[in-house]
Formats: C-alpha cells, sequence, structure tokens
C-alpha cells in the first residue's frame, strides 16, 4: 500500500510537471496533455496512478480544499480597476448568463444526449461553470488585450462558486424533491459566504498591517486562513466555502492597506502544481470503456450545440447594451471551456446517484469529461487563432518596456524603434520622461512598482523588459514585477556594480534579472561611454557585412547587444548567450567612447 501511494504521487507530480512543460514547448494547452497523461496513468492504463487505492474516500474532499485554494488564488488577481465599465457585463454573465446557459444545457441534454429531465437539469446547472483552472492559462496563452480578457478572468472566477452552489442545490431538490429549500439555501450560501470570506480577509489585513506575522509566515498564514473560512462557511451551509475563498480573495486584492504581492507570488506558483494534480488524478479515474459509450454523433452534437449555440445566445443577451465592442463579444463568445470544477462536483453527484437509483447517473462522468477534454481543446486551438484574426492579440510580441528614460535608455529604445520595434519608457523623472517625449518615444511617468501601475500600463505587443535605472535594486525588482507577464527569460537588467564578484554589495543571483549585454556594462559605464560620444547603432547585416565587418566598422570596444530577425524574432545578448546575427539580420549595439 506505502509502495502503492509513493509512487502514485511520484507519478502525479513527474506526469504533470511534463505535460506542463510539453504544452508550453509545443504551444498546446497544457491541460489537455494532462488530461490524456492522466488517463494513460490510470488504472485502464499503465496503473500508476490508483487513484481508489492511493486515496479512498478522502479523494474528493482533498480536491474541494485544492479547487478552494485555487479560487483564492485566481480571486487574488481580481482587481476592480481592470474592469473600468465592464462590471455590470460580468455581473449579467455570472447571473443571466448562468441561468440561460443552465436551460439551454439542461434541453440540450434532454434532446441530444437522451437524459431524463433531472439528470438534464442537473447537467446543465453544473455547466454553468467555467472556471480559473481552465480560463487562466488559456488567456496566458492568447495574452489577449482590450476588455475581453479581463472579463473572461472575472467570470471564471466568480462563476465557480455560485455554478457550484447551484448544482448543488439543484441536486438536493432531486434527492429530498423539496424545491423550495433552494432558495433558502441560497440566501444562507450568500450569507455565510460572504461572512466567513470578509472575516479572515479582515484578520489578515490587521495581522500584516501591525507586524503580528513574521515575513517568512505569510503565506502559511494566508492559506490557514483561507482553508478555515472554507470549513467554517461549508459547516454552516453546504458548499458555500467556494462563495467565501472568493469573497477573501477579492476583498484581499482590492485593499491598499498592506502589499499581498509576495502572497499573491507563493499562490501562483501553488496553482501550477495543484492544477496538475487534480487533471491527472481526476483523469485517472475514467474508465475507457465508459468513454467509449458516450462517444458518437448524439456528444459529438451536445458539445457543438455547447460551443456554437448556447455560449454566443448567452454572451449576445448579456451586451445587448452595447458597452462591449464587437470584437471583444466574439472573442467573449468563444471561449467557455470547462474545468476541474464541474469533474469534481460531477464525480461527487454520480455516486449518489447512481445509490438513489437514478437510471443514467453512470453516464455523468464520462460525459463530463468528454466535454472538458472537447471544450479545452476546442477553445484551446481556436482562441488565439480568433483573436489574431479580430486585432486582439499579438502575433509576436516583441516590443520593450525600458524602465529608466535617461539618455542612453532614450538612445537604445530609439535604435529599437529604427527597427520597428515597439517600445515603452518608463520614468519617475517628469524631466526626463518631457524629454523622451520630444524625442518622439512612447512614455509612461510613474514607478513600475507602484499598486496603480498594473491598472493603468498597457503593454500590447510588449514582450521583454529592459531595467536600465542607476538603481540595481530598483532594476531587479522591476523585472521580478514582470515576471509572470514576460517569464523569467525576458527580463534585462543593467549589471549590476561589483557583478564580477568584486563588491560586497553585488545583488544575490537569485535576485537578479538576466544582465544585458555583458557584466561590465553597468550604468556607471554606459555613463562614461555615453559621455564620451558613444552612441547606438542600427546595422542591418548581410553577406558581406557581419559582425566582424561590424567590430571593424565600429571598433573592437563596440557592444552588440540585440539582434532582431527578419521574422520579427528578437534574440538579446547577455553573458554565456553570444549573439550569432546572419543575412537579413538588424544588429543593435552601442558604438564609439572607449571601454573602461
Amino acid at each position: 500500500m506505502n509502495d502503492t501511494f509513493v509512487v502514485g504521487l511520484v507519478s502525479v507530480a513527474v506526469l504533470g510537471g511534463a505535460a506542463q512543460w510539453l504544452g508550453w514547448r509545443l504551444k498546446l494547452p497544457a491541460i489537455l496533455l494532462l488530461l490524456l497523461f492522466g488517463m494513460a496513468a490510470g488504472p485502464d492504463g499503465i496503473g500508476l496512478v490508483p487513484t481508489e487505492a492511493m486515496f479512498g474516500d478522502l479523494l474528493l474532499p482533498l480536491v474541494a480544499i485544492a479547487v478552494a485554494i485555487l479560487l483564492f488564488e485566481g480571486a487574488l488577481t481580481l482587481h476592480l480597476p481592470e474592469l473600468g465599465d465592464q462590471l455590470r457585463v460580468v455581473g449579467r454573465l455570472v447571473t443571466l448568463g448562468a441561468a440561460v446557459t443552465w436551460g439551454l444545457s439542461a434541453v440540450a441534454a434532454h434532446y441530444v444526449l437522451e437524459l431524463s429531465w433531472p439528470l438534464a437539469i442537473l447537467i446543465g446547472s453544473i455547466l454553468t461553470v467555467t472556471g480559473p483552472t481552465v480560463v487562466l492559462p488559456l488567456l496566458r496563452q492568447i495574452r489577449p488585450t482590450g476588455p475581453g480578457g479581463a472579463i473572461l478572468k472575472w467570470e471564471g472566477i466568480l462563476i465557480d462558486p455560485i455554478g457550484a452552489v447551484l448544482a448543488v442545490l439543484v441536486f438536493e431538490a432531486l434527492i429530498d424533491g423539496a424545491f423550495a429549500t433552494a432558495f433558502i439555501g441560497i440566501g444562507k450560501t450568500l450569507v455565510f459566504g460572504s461572512l466567513f470570506g470578509l472575516l479572515p480577509a479582515a484578520l489578515l489585513v490587521v495581522c500584516l498591517e501591525r507586524y503580528w506575522i513574521p515575513d517568512h509566515l505569510h503565506s502559511a498564514a494566508a492559506l490557514a486562513l483561507t482553508l478555515l473560512g472554507f470549513g467554517l462557511s461549508n459547516a454552516f451551509q453546504h458548499e458555500s466555502g467556494l462563495l467565501a475563498v472568493t469573497v477573501m480573495g477579492v476583498a484581499l486584492a482590492n485593499q491598499r492597506r498592506v502589499d499581498i504581492s509576495h502572497i499573491t507570488e507563493f499562490k501562483e506558483n501553488l496553482q501550477v502544481l495543484i492544477i496538475s494534480a487534480l487533471f491527472i488524478v481526476l483523469a485517472a479515474r475514467v474508465e475507457w470503456s465508459d468513454l467509449q459509450a458516450i462517444i458518437g454523433p448524439r456528444f459529438i452534437l451536445f458539445l457543438l450545440l455547447l460551443v456554437v449555440v448556447v455560449r454566443p445566445i448567452t454572451v449576445a443577451l448579456c451586451t445587448m447594451d452595447g458597452r462591449l465592442g464587437r470584437r471583444d463579444r466574439i472573442f467573449v463568445s468563444a471561449m467557455a471551456p470547462r474545468g476541474v470544477v464541474a469533474a469534481a462536483v460531477t464525480a461527487v453527484f454520480a455516486l449518489r446517484l447512481e445509490e438513489e437509483g437514478f437510471v443514467g447517473a453512470e453516464e455523468l462522468v464520462p460525459i463530463m469529461f468528454l466535454i472538458i477534454a472537447g471544450s479545452v481543446a476546442i477553445y484551446g486551438l481556436v482562441g488565439r487563432p480568433l483573436a489574431l484574426r479580430l486585432g486582439l492579440a499579438d502575433r509576436n510580441p516583441n516590443g520593450f518596456v525600458i524602465i529608466g528614460a535617461h539618455s542612453f535608455a532614450r538612445g537604445l529604445a530609439q535604435a529599437l524603434q529604427r527597427a520597428d520595434l515597439p517600445v515603452l519608457v518608463v520614468d519617475t523623472n517628469i524631466g526626463l520622461v518631457g524629454n523622451a517625449r520630444e524625442e518622439g518615444l512612447p512614455v509612461y511617468h510613474g514607478s513600475v512598482l507602484s499598486d496603480q501601475v498594473d491598472d493603468e500600463l498597457e503593454l500590447p505587443g510588449m514582450g521583454k523588459l529592459l531595467a536600465l535605472t542607476a538603481n540595481d535594486e530598483v532594476n531587479a525588482l522591476s523585472a521580478r514585477h514582470y515576471v509572470h507577464l514576460f517569464g523569467r527569460q525576458n527580463l534585462y537588467q543593467l549589471a549590476p556594480t561589483g557583478a564580477a564578484g568584486q563588491g560586497a554589495w553585488a545583488l544575490s543571483s537569485e535576485l537578479r534579472a538576466r544582465v544585458l549585454g555583458s557584466s561590465e556594462l553597468t550604468y556607471e559605464e554606459l555613463q562614461r561611454r555615453v559621455g564620451e560620444g558613444a552612441h547606438f547603432t542600427s546595422s542591418a547585416i548581410t553577406d558581406q557585412f557581419g559582425l566582424p565587418g561590424w567590430h571593424s566598422e565600429h571598433g573592437t570596444d563596440a557592444v552588440p547587444l540585440i539582434v532582431v530577425r527578419p521574422s520579427g524574432d528578437v534574440v538579446v545578448g547577455s553573458p554565456g548567450r553570444s549573439l550569432d546575427p546572419k543575412p537579413g539580420d538588424t544588429l543593435i549595439g552601442i558604438a564609439g567612447g572607449s571601454a573602461g
């Protein structure tokens, strides 16, 4: 038993990590690979993850706790200013939209899948949820611009507790036959979910504000209070805990009394691990024979109805006031994948319904599994091409956010512009910002480390960050602030003073971003070179004029920094990563002035 448990846990971790990496490498939705890997590892496959033998009755409670953590993490990203005037659209999507989805899905399930009305109504209520476990990874892959992405993120996170509670109330009404109690249950869910969401959030803020919790325990305390609110809310009203953790996350995200960025970063790392484990484990429970019995023309028609009829009608009814533009309406209509909450709720209900003798209850789990796989496949494969076609995503985000607007930062920004790369210069110095604006550079006056910058700064087309200020710590912190958006591989800063190891004050390597150019190009060295007449160049590389010719023309002290391919791809030089420009490339570097 112990060996089985250890092998199963190791398999879940390894397969989950492999699926996430392959998804990134192949530019495919990782959830699809997680589902495939989970089925292959289950009892009907090679048997590495025998879920029943590993977890037994603990499986579904563990899944519920994991979903609660995911909803809390997602809610921490819900900042009200990012919605602007689209808050009403989100409100309608999680109320009117949920009702429309429920009704249309139930009708389709009854007449197409030929489920009984009770089961059709139940599965329709479950299908109201989308969820952050599937929506957020797809949005991260698509990187849409405009309000559509924010609307989908808010809808996906808020609809999970609403849909889960709705499904539970419908289920209890079917079992007990007391439909009047459903309305009482909704009221109790709102009361206890809000109460046990706001109280832990307020307690955490007070503790952080008064420094009652040491820094290294902030994340642990936040997680403990999240689970406390989840457990207490569930104790007073069944399944209201999901609403509690969502309310707690939204409350923390929109308060301004304490900084929670380090808690958010911890939860983001935890999210990948939990999502991977959940999908591997739940997929391992599905039997191949059940899937084969379900999949066929009727199921394909049902899935297509969900995608091309139910979702578009829902979005159309919720956006009739015209507040959302046509392109964003189309994009929101084309994104409603189902996730782990739908799988977990269905798994619980199916067992109870089979015990109660409901005919066809055994089909619910394979139906929902195929809906999850099919919807993720459709939306994952269609989402980015559609966003590109609508002009809501950048095909190759190769622009640069440049932190610092002093003379050599502006010179580099102009060289990048000459290579047809988008740039945005950011600085807190109003004089330097004015100089950059006079030189025709897009600018933002403010600090990238401020609370409002994430709400105000729009970064369409941006794929890399260059931190070029005089302060090594600010450069490092600026890069870390954007690691979630650009990825660690696309963050660069000037070489810190003492980077070669001479200085006792050198930054720890784990705090630094990648160094731009070489370890000798510190802020002081660049300032000195510019003072001696150095400038940034943009040179076309040909068969006759390569890197040796570039050095011959500009001198041996010239430093190549960035190569722009004809395709628009960009390669940034750094220590250990030498540039190898080819004919047709554009080489950007600093020339003139002698090396110190």
